[in-house]
């Protein structure tokens, strides 16, 4: 046991002065030494809320713009931004929400977005993001989960009419006094605020509750912000909901101003006026845009309240974007559209990603299209408030084509087998990390939230992953997303990237489908390139392309051309409802006979 432990104190010794060479040097001599890295940071945790972060970026850069909604017209400098947050918090209060009370915010990206989150942290509340494109009943479903008291909406959207949902699952909403609701239904709830220009029956107005308080009352906001515990929740991010009714991942203020502080710096985002084409609502939109765009005095840019590639080029050439945010989705959409336009964009630094695995033919194509000079991505969950693994500074084109990043600061990760035990550097297992950034818990379900963190605070990702001695990691893909095709294990990811360099695949997105004879075969769903004939893309056509490229039998027996996927806002592909597709479209007789043909 004590040499054990002498050689556990030589390794971070040695990691410390000598660095990578002294954990290569490690990794390969004692069996010890595996898949498990500690990544310190330069600089000590942050001891602050979020709202008194706002305040501290208001000081620091109070002249800088921190905010353009191009489709609303607005700008807000930081300065200007917290008077408005605090003028939000005050009103808030007035209407009798208390400390720790959940505030709703279901919307698109809208300032009121950005207001609404802040002025519920400012106010000690806590803010629920709200998918914008929930319908009736998943919106019942967030309100009587974690039991909301005050919903913020705008009246309309596209298609969506969010109060008329409102007030279909909640009648007594149209009969109520503003601010005032009593319902059987959502005992919780008090009220409804919606950004609307006309008065609707039981709704407040967001442009009143703005005036609701007066210079006094929004002094008293900057009081609060000693009395607020940065451990205490700030955010509820719903789980994406790829599988089942989403979760409800508790985050605290500690979580979020440390991640941002650190996907800030490590993307250099100091004076970068950042193109957001991701939804505010999201870890992403949260964590690594406002909250990062925050710790560092960069502009967040809002082309347009839900996802256009086209208003978000046009955004990127007006505003003097040097920064993109966006799901891989996104990229793909974007160069297409770029391709077609041919906007003349001017510099931009780098490109940023994640949300979901991204194939090197798109990181090739985002360098070349969009002329961005360096693609950086970041990895991590919802659970993980946003960021995991991230770029470094100045890194190799192979390295954001082979890995998600490098561990972030403070961070302890590992990788492990079936049975928990670590697994040695650049072995696959499952990733499981441990630090400030894990979740307080899913709100009302202890039981999910110990099958994924543990009493020893090991959040389990679920994620097939091989860390390596230098501190990056690869995704080799989800666990649960594992084909057993007559005893081969396949990764579906690894399948995709392949199908995204054939020249007429846009996208492509790979799952397991039964079969009678092999357990399970690979049906790839693909999104082709304008003109080319679906018929033409065949099972016979990956054939061709793989051999001498990809083993047999990783080409997908299956292949089904789509104009579209089913994704959620946050850009993940929901492969559930492929399979239901795939059931659909091919009958279970026709399934045996391709199989007994194959």
């Amino acid at each position: 046991m004590l040499n054990k432990k002498l050689q556990i104190v030589a390794r971070h010794v040695l990691r410390q002065s000598l660095g990578h060479k002294a954990l290569r040097w490690l990794s390969t001599s004692s069996p010890a030494f595996s898949s498990y890295i500690h990544h310190i940071g330069k600089e000590p945790l942050a001891y602050r809320s979020v709202g008194q972060q706002l305040e501290l970026a208001a000081s620091q850069f109070g002249s800088v713009e921190a905010l353009v909604s191009c489709h609303e017209d607005k700008r807000y400098t930081f300065r200007s931004l917290i008077a408005e947050v605090d003028r939000l918090a005050a009103a808030l209060r007035k209407l009798g929400l208390k400390k720790g009370d959940a505030v709703g915010i279901w919307a698109p990206n809208y300032v009121q977005w950005y207001l609404g989150m802040m002025g519920a942290a400012r106010a000690g509340l806590t803010s629920v993001g709200i998918n914008p494109a929930y319908q009736a009943p998943e919106v019942e479903y967030c309100l009587k989960k974690v039991d909301i008291k005050a919903i913020i909406a705008p009246e309309t959207f596209k298609s969506q009419n969010y109060y008329e949902i409102l007030r279909s699952i909640c009648p007594e909403l149209a009969d109520s006094e503003p601010g005032k609701i009593k319902s059987d239904k959502f005992p919780h709830l008090r009220a409804v605020i919606i950004n609307s220009q006309q008065s609707l029956k039981g709704a407040l107005r967001f442009d009143d509750v703005l005036g609701l308080s007066n210079a006094d009352e929004q002094a008293e906001i900057s009081k609060l912000q000693s009395q607020i515990i940065p451990e205490s929740p700030c955010n509820v991010q719903f789980t994406s909901g790829t599988t089942g009714n989403p979760k409800a991942a508790v985050l605290s203020h500690h979580n979020f101003v440390n991640n941002g502080i650190h996907v800030g710096k490590r993307n250099e985002l100091a004076g970068e006026r950042i193109c957001v084409q991701v939804p505010l609502f999201h870890a992403f939109g949260v964590g690594i845009t406002i909250m990062a765009a925050m710790a560092t005095g960069a502009t967040l840019v809002l082309p347009a309240a839900g996802f256009s590639p086209e208003d978000s080029l046009k955004a990127i050439a007006k505003e003097k974007c040097t920064v993109i945010h966006g799901t891989p989705t996104m990229y793909v959409d974007l160069v297409a559209t770029q391709r077609k336009l041919q906007v003349p964009l001017g510099k931009i630094k780098k490109a940023i990603t994640g949300g979901a695995t991204v194939s090197p033919q798109l990181i090739l194509d985002v360098k070349s299209v969009l002329g961005v000079e360096a693609m950086h991505s970041v990895y991590g969950l919802t659970e993980s408030t946003a960021v995991i693994f991230q770029s470094l500074p100045g890194e190799q084109d192979n390295r954001v084509l082979d890995y998600v990043g490098h561990l972030t600061d403070h961070v302890e990760a590992k990788v492990i087998d079936e049975q928990g035990c670590v697994v040695p550097l650049g072995q696959p297992g499952e990733l499981c990390v441990r630090g400030y950034l894990t979740m307080l818990g899913y709100h009302g379900d202890e039981a999910k939230t110990k099958e994924i963190l543990g009493d020893d605070n090991w959040l389990h990702t679920g994620d097939q992953f091989v860390l390596e001695e230098d501190g990056y990691g690869r995704i080799v893909g989800r666990l649960k997303d594992m084909v057993i095709r007559g005893g081969e294990n396949i990764f579906p990811k690894e399948v995709e990237d392949f199908l995204n360099t054939h020249p007429q695949v846009v996208e492509a997105h790979v799952i397991g489908v039964p079969d009678e004879r092999l357990g399970e075969e690979l049906c790839a769903f693909v999104r082709l390139e304008s003109g080319v004939d679906p018929k033409s893309f065949t099972n016979a056509t990956m054939r061709t392309y793989a051999k001498g490229k990809l083993a047999h039998f990783k080409v997908p027996h299956y292949v089904v051309p789509v104009d579209s996927f089913p994704k959620t806002t946050s850009g993940k592909i929901q492969k559930f409802k492929l399979l239901k597709q795939f059931e659909d479209t091919f009958h279970p007789k026709y399934s045996q006979r391709q199989a007994a043909q194959a």
